[in-house]
């Protein structure tokens, strides 16, 4: 049987492409990865984040065994998946928003983006917004304390509403826009929180199947014959971090060793 299907995220936000791929591979051994410690990535110098990015996916890969790496963080993509891929031997998946999915979906062609700080104003973005959307109007909106209110409802905590729709209101300000791309991996998380806060109904698209989708064509997922349980890895694993992946198959939590240069953040 091949080895697991990694997922790396700075926090929990891998989560929501957790259940994509189990949608789609339901026989497939998934593990987790997280660097929760620096959470959250998008105020952290690039090339600093690289370096960490890079280190913490090679401990893990090394210690799951893993076949393939799914890079389920838009920053984490957009800065290190060049380097990953240089650096690895297996198949890495990236991930980027859902600008394309969304102007399929889009009959008033005025898409929100929103995202964290970093992805908005990524030159990447900018890029894909060009190629796929020219003739839309996308309103950006960076709403990086969606991140925070994601984490705390994984681990049990109701989102501050508050957080929310302030964070949906430069939205609103747009009377035909129809549809949301949910431009970072936690806010998929918050869903039906978003939907509720909604002032009408609304296209909400993520990345998560367009990821699973990925992995199948990349990887080889015929050995699968039946998924186990899932391990998991955090470079600050606690009680309730373990108790959150537990409810998603991801059953051991152990601490991810790291190079020291990665360990202490530029001044």
């Amino acid at each position: 049987m091949p080895g697991p299907i990694l997922i790396f995220d700075s926090g929990v936000g891998g989560l929501s492409v957790t259940a994509a791929l189990r949608a789609r591979l339901p026989t497939a051994t998934l593990a987790y990865v997280c660097d929760n410690a620096m959470l959250p990535y998008g105020t952290k110098a690039d090339a600093w984040l690289v370096s960490r990015i890079v280190a913490t996916c090679t401990s893990a890969v090394r210690a799951s065994g893993a076949a393939g790496l799914v890079v389920a963080c838009n920053t984490a993509s957009t800065l290190a998946l060049r380097e990953l891929r240089a650096r690895l031997t297996i198949p890495v998946v990236g991930t980027v928003p859902a600008i394309k999915p969304a102007t399929r979906l889009s009959t008033s062609r005025v898409i929100g983006l929103l995202a964290t700080s970093a992805t908005v104003n990524r030159a990447y973005t900018q890029t894909l917004i060009e190629d796929f959307a020219a003739d839309c109007r996308i309103v950006r909106v960076a709403a990086d304390g969606l991140v925070d209110e994601a984490e705390r409802q994984l681990a049990g905590l109701a989102p501050d509403d508050g957080v929310l729709e302030a964070a949906l209101a430069p939205l609103w300000t747009q009377p035909t826009l129809d549809t949301v791309v949910l431009g970072c991996t936690h806010f998929p998380l918050l869903r039906q929180r978003l939907e509720t806060s909604a002032p009408r109904t609304i296209n909400w698209v993520d990345s998560g199947e367009a990821i699973a989708r990925r992995v199948v064509g990349v990887l080889d997922t015929s050995g699968y014959a039946q998924g186990r349980e899932g391990r998991a890895w955090a470079s600050a694993p606690s009680v309730r971090l373990a108790a959150t992946l537990a409810g998603y198959g991801f059953t051991s939590l152990e601490a991810l060793a790291l190079p020291a240069e990665t360990l202490t953040l530029p001044r």
